[in-house]
């Protein structure tokens, strides 16, 4: 009943199976991530600014737009389209110096400052109808010292507050 196959046969055999396997193999596709397979792209929003910090909304816009795709695998797309949006407003901006000592003529002098920003954040999936993640006291706080321009902690504090909402986006998967 079985025919008897010789050694050439029987590695010709096993190449056929490895190529078989190797083939079944080539269905697999990763998409950086770990987010939902039916949303492919996203529209990020200008976020709402409830502070005096008027350039505020247009950095954090800038670094989710050139972070949160990539991080999440998928394309910028416009709202009218988009599979996801991702919305927020900025509720705060506060300077702050949290290190300081007493000099010896009895004034203050300051050796750290922070900035920090609050958000509320929401990321819709507009396929489902959903909301897949949001935040409504999302915070970080960015450190410059004394002599230092406000900026390097607002950018230091922009940069944490985008890795945050990539970090939440992506907590559900």
């Amino acid at each position: 009943m079985f025919a008897r196959v010789n050694g050439l046969g029987r590695v010709a055999c096993g190449l056929g199976l490895i190529a078989v396997l190797a083939a079944g193999g080539c269905n697999y596709g990763f998409r950086s991530g770990s987010f939902p397979d039916h949303i492919r792209t996203i529209a990020i929003l200008p976020f709402d600014n409830d502070t005096n910090r008027f350039e505020l909304t247009q950095e954090i816009h800038e670094e989710l737009l050139q972070t949160l795709p990539r991080a999440l695998g998928v394309t910028n797309a416009g709202e009218d389209v988009a599979d996801a949006v991702i919305q927020g407003r900025i509720i705060r901006y506060d300077l702050t110096a949290p290190l300081f000592r007493a000099n010896q003529v009895g004034q203050v002098d300051v050796l750290q400052r922070q900035v920090s920003i609050r958000v509320q954040v929401e990321l819709i999936d507009r396929v489902e109808d959903v909301i897949l993640w949001d935040n409504l006291a999302l915070s970080t706080l960015g450190q410059y010292l004394e002599g230092e321009p406000e900026e390097i902690g607002r950018i230091e504090a922009i940069e944490l507050l985008v890795q945050r909402i990539v970090d939440g986006a992506q907590s559900n998967w």
